[in-house]
């Protein structure tokens, strides 16, 4: 017998994404026993059996830390390392060269590794345009908290890199280096919840796919080969986030799911 992983009926309340790297062995001992509901019925049962959390507000952030956003908590349990925030221009060579693979894979299915390989930053690509307290304290995609002004539009942290604490960032929300068609999931960061709906080495396929909570299930194609799954998009995607993860579906039921390198 295989045990499914199915969405919640509430898309806005759906938990499948942070289930996705249960095992058979424990979901086998799992119930979900409101995962056919709306919160809006939840809390109509709440209240006519007299719970106090009837009418609370929903939690926020890391409910499991108290009242204070990811940003604080992190610079209370990470010291500063101070670098320089880098504003990567649109126009680099990497970005056309990105566009031609991707019509490359369009017409041969070929190119894929380096489509779903991400962007490498140097200092020497962009300008300095600000200074920041710890790399470490911004995501992919993130807006605020970079204290810069003056710019025709927003400027969004691209890349992170930590080790040479520098932070690359760029204008506008079309930025390429912000929106990517692939991503790459390393073999040893595969886990499949359904073994028996596995790709097999070689083989490709068409799946739903998500790579943060609440975002809508995305068309993409899912290649594995011995070194691991190459996921391609039809449409590009924003703020692929290294270590975070990627779950794909067949429908509502969620198949497997990797840690993006």
């Amino acid at each position: 017998m295989e045990y499914r992983l199915l969405q919640g009926i509430d898309q806005n309340k759906d938990q499948s994404y942070f289930l996705c790297q249960l095992s058979q062995e424990q979901l086998q001992h799992v119930i979900f026993p409101i995962g056919h509901l709306h919160k809006q019925e939840v809390r109509k049962i709440a209240s006519e059996q007299g719970l106090a959390t009837a009418d609370r507000k929903d939690s926020q952030g890391i409910c499991f830390v108290g009242k204070v956003d990811l940003p604080e908590f992190l610079k209370q349990k990470l010291l500063p390392q101070p670098g320089n925030i880098i504003e990567i221009p649109a126009c680099l060579p990497i970005y056309e060269e990105y566009v031609s693979l991707h019509r490359k894979f369009l017409k041969s299915s070929s190119g894929y590794e380096k489509l779903c390989a991400g962007f490498r930053y140097s200092p020497q690509d962009g300008k300095v345009a600000g200074n920041h307290k710890g790399a470490h304290y911004y995501t992919i995609g993130q807006r605020k908290g970079l204290n810069i002004g003056g710019k025709a539009e927003p400027l969004f942290v691209i890349a992170t890199d930590t080790t040479r604490k520098n932070l690359y960032v760029g204008m506008g929300h079309e930025h390429p280096g912000l929106n990517r068609w692939g991503l790459f999931i390393p073999e040893k960061d595969i886990h499949w919840i359904r073994h028996d709906r596995m790709l097999k080495i070689g083989e490709k396929r068409k799946m739903l796919v998500r790579v943060r909570y609440r975002q809508p299930l995305q068309q993409a194609t899912l290649i594995r080969n011995p070194e691991g799954m190459y996921i391609i998009f039809d449409k590009r995607q924003r703020g692929i986030t290294p270590g975070q993860f990627a779950a794909w579906y067949d429908g509502k039921e969620l198949i497997g799911s990797g840690a993006i390198q």
